[in-house]
């Protein structure tokens, strides 16, 4: 019995020291509206964003981050969503932001929407991939997560990696380590390129397009406005007796299931890797040489 009582106290003292701001509230509470009002609903804890031929509409967090995992749950546009995006992301600001992205590219009835993921690095993007879902993320509610930490960022479905951009600053490859983080979502007009390249438009007959959303967690560093970036970055780090969860083992890289489920994903639901554009990128983007087995 003493061993059971030891056991269970190592695990609260173990659990209280790997420490992070662990959030999972109302959408107020963590999100405010940033443009569109009007296009906002809310329905107990559901939270809706409407398209139409006026206005699309977005909101972002009250507060920037650094590193930590953000989801929200979202059940995207019914029907006819040609012409839509629909977005979550992380970015920084400025000219050489970093920038963590989903686009839930629309499409008609029938035919499966698109997930487009892109990461910019000091203000630098062009690393899209898109692909196919393994359900229709219309029907109901999935989660879509971003991981970040001084290692890695993983973008996650229903807890299914489907991208990991680890960090290679080892061969010289920028990483995006320094700057807090926002996080945003938005419903808006695309049809110039969203849905087979721009030749299908938004039908608006169809409208309004509804992209709907719950369960927003924030489990991340918080950081003030009025703190230097350096700092920010030192009081995220672990150090000490200090220790935050996503600096643990478990976070710095994917385990064997979760390279699994990656390796499974691009075999089976990736339609577009920037890495084998060989007509955008002649020359192979260095981040693609390397670890390409895990990239």
């Amino acid at each position: 019995m003493a061993v059971s009582v030891f056991k269970i106290l190592g695990f609260f003292v173990g659990f209280f020291l790997i420490v992070g701001l662990v959030s999972s509230a109302k959408f107020d509470e963590l999100f405010q509206p940033s443009w569109a009002l009007d296009h906002f609903a809310y329905e107990g804890e559901l939270l809706r964003l409407k398209l139409d031929n006026y206005s699309g509409a977005g909101f972002q967090s009250k507060s920037k981050y650094m590193f930590g995992k953000v989801t929200v749950q979202i059940k995207l546009v019914e029907g006819d969503s040609a012409g839509t995006v629909t977005a979550f992301y992380m970015s920084s600001e400025g000219p050489n932001h970093n920038e963590f992205d989903f686009e839930f590219l629309g499409n008609t009835t029938g035919e499966p929407y698109l997930v487009q993921t892109n990461v910019f690095v000091n203000g630098v993007g062009n690393k899209e991939q898109r692909l196919n879902l393994w359900f229709d993320p219309t029907k109901d509610f999935h989660s879509y997560s971003l991981l970040w930490n001084q290692r890695q960022v993983v973008f996650l479905v229903d807890e299914t990696p489907i991208r990991l951009h680890t960090n290679m600053e080892n061969k010289g490859i920028p990483f995006p380590k320094d700057q807090a983080m926002g996080v945003y979502s938005s419903i808006w007009n695309a049809d110039d390129w969203a849905t087979q390249g721009g030749r299908v438009k938004t039908e608006w007959s169809h409208a309004p397009f509804v992209a709907s959303y719950k369960g927003f967690e924030i489990d991340a560093c918080e950081c003030p406005v009025s703190v230097a970036a350096a700092d920010n970055a030192k009081k995220c780090s672990s150090s000490g007796e200090k220790r935050f969860w996503w600096d643990e083992p478990a976070s710095s890289e994917l385990n064997t299931h979760q390279s699994h489920q990656l390796l499974w994903v691009k075999a089976n639901h990736m339609v577009y890797d920037y890495c084998s554009d060989a007509a955008r990128f002649p020359a192979t983007p260095p981040e693609c040489l390397h670890h390409s087995h895990r990239h």
